[in-house]
């Protein structure tokens, strides 16, 4: 198997290697939310937001994709979207540090969308985050609904521009890596962190937006690893919900008789 180049790679390894079993678990603790999505669901997912991406806002190599989202299940559809087009993505913490300029095109959740507005973008995308995938709602904005939108794009992906591995991949804060030093550097920190192949890990979602989407993403796709990903974490319930889903290490959170990646060696 020739080793994974782009992003993109790393989500066809894990199609091919597992394709039923669950990828990607999603909770929300202070809403009770759970979504799981196997291989085949996020690669579906993935594949639906680049044909949108690319059919109607031209995305591809050399465009910027700017996000103004959380943590979340859609996020990582979202991220492998932008980079199966072979575009840059711009992470934005806030509404007002500036990296939204020159983005092609930028997707925000919804109750990111008025402060975006005034900045005058014209290509914008709104996330409601409903569990189940539903559009906006209470929302009379000029923002197209991400939801309601991606559902009318094909199933299976095909870049109009082959992405490069030297092409822009991420820039966050200070850091910019090509879509190919994504790869490199989720091979290397799931390495340093000791993720394998058949972990499962329970990742802090606020520990997960400080590390950025190398750690919490890419990594464990990298490892051949599956993630529960958990916010507005509830600490009483950690140990019951490791045991129900498996877990064998953690990131962000401690759990008794669970190696916590970064800590235990």
């Amino acid at each position: 198997m020739a080793a994974p180049a782009l992003p993109a790679d790393l989500l066809a390894q894990a199609l091919r290697r597992s394709p039923a079993t669950p990828l990607l678990t999603w909770y929300d603790d202070a809403s009770g939310e759970r979504v799981e999505l196997s291989a085949t669901t996020l690669a579906n997912w993935v594949a639906k937001t680049a044909n949108l991406l690319q059919e109607e806002f031209d995305v591809g190599p050399g465009s910027s994709v700017a996000l103004a989202l959380p943590v979340h299940w859609q996020t990582a559809a979202v991220l492998l979207g932008v980079w199966s087009c072979g575009a840059a993505v711009l992470d934005t913490a806030a509404e007002d540090d500036g990296r939204l300029d020159g983005a092609d095109v930028v997707l925000a959740a919804q109750d990111r969308l008025g402060a975006i507005e005034e900045q005058g973008v014209e290509e914008l995308l709104g996330l409601s985050l409903h569990p189940l995938g539903m559009g906006m709602t209470g929302y009379a904005g000029p923002a197209r609904d991400f939801a309601l939108e991606v559902r009318a794009h094909g199933d299976v992906f095909a870049a109009w521009a082959p992405p490069r591995a030297d092409g822009p991949g991420l820039v966050l804060g200070g850091l910019e890596l090509s879509l190919g030093g994504l790869v490199d550097a989720a091979v290397e920190l799931a390495g340093r962190l000791g993720i394998v192949e058949g972990d499962r890990l329970l990742v802090d979602a606020r520990v997960a937006a400080e590390a950025g989407p190398v750690a919490w993403l890419l990594a464990p796709l990298a490892a051949g690893a599956s993630v529960v990903l958990v916010g507005s974490v509830d600490v009483s319930g950690l140990a019951q919900r490791a045991a129900s889903e498996r877990v064998t290490a953690t990131l962000g959170q401690r759990v008794d008789g669970i190696r916590e990646l970064g800590r235990d060696a």
